[in-house]
């Protein structure tokens, strides 16, 4: 059961985290012939996943080394903030109109935005090599295949965005309780169950809190340009 709880958990970081490597494929591929275009993304997209396999077990390794643990939980947490506070910019990706700069693009882009994937799906696997290799050949076919329905479940239900970054919080915060040298010290002065429960809240409130002051603003903004029409 604890096996089966963190492999859904490395698909559900994958999926949220992967919405915006979904969009840069369709988007640098989307000049391209029919035909050409299915094959930019599976060329494309099998090179990403290789890169990107490998990436993330070299951060399981890394993540032994103490200290890397603790401020790797750190990144996270940004990591899981940044993923309630981020607008939409993918439409400055550039279309590509030959074959080969379709896939470079995707390949590039793909590597650049999942070092973020790379970091979560490895700190959830806790060094389970089996775990991790199941967990991604599950989670990056779906993502890439069924990127426009993933794309809309976020946008219908925005409470999976919320799940996944409250999970990568948690995930922040009990990586920076297992550091070999701070965590003992940590344990010492609160019990361990308690840091990674305030980061998820303190995550889960500040995107609340950006999301309703995001809209406010636009509220306003909206109001200021009806008035000057008028």
């Amino acid at each position: 059961m604890e096996f089966l709880v963190a492999l859904a958990s490395i698909m559900m970081v994958n999926i949220v985290l992967s919405g915006d490597n979904a969009v840069v494929i369709a988007l640098a591929s989307r000049s391209l012939p029919p035909k050409q275009q299915k094959q930019a993304i599976l060329w494309g997209s099998g090179g990403a996943i290789v890169l990107r396999v490998i990436l993330t077990i070299v951060a399981v390794v890394l993540l032994q080394i103490p200290y890397v643990q603790f401020f790797g939980g750190l990144l996270l947490i940004w990591i899981a903030a940044k993923l309630l506070m981020e607008d939409d910019g993918d439409e400055n990706i550039a279309a590509n109109t030959s074959f080969a700069g379709a896939v470079k693009t995707i390949i590039i882009a793909d590597l650049v935005m999942s070092l973020d994937n790379t970091l979560a799906i490895a700190a959830v696997a806790k060094g389970d090599y089996v775990l991790l290799v199941i967990g991604l050949a599950l989670s990056i076919p779906l993502i890439v295949f069924g990127s426009q329905i993933i794309i809309k479940i976020m946008d219908k239900f925005p409470i999976v965005v919320y799940l996944g970054a409250a999970l990568i919080a948690w995930t922040a915060g009990e990586m920076m309780v297992a550091d070999e040298k701070i965590g003992p010290v940590i344990h010492a002065v609160i019990p361990e169950w308690l840091l990674p429960a305030a980061v998820t809240v303190g995550v889960v409130a500040i995107g609340l809190w950006w999301k309703s002051t995001h809209k406010e603003k636009g509220t306003e903004a909206c109001a200021k340009e009806g008035n000057s029409v008028q």
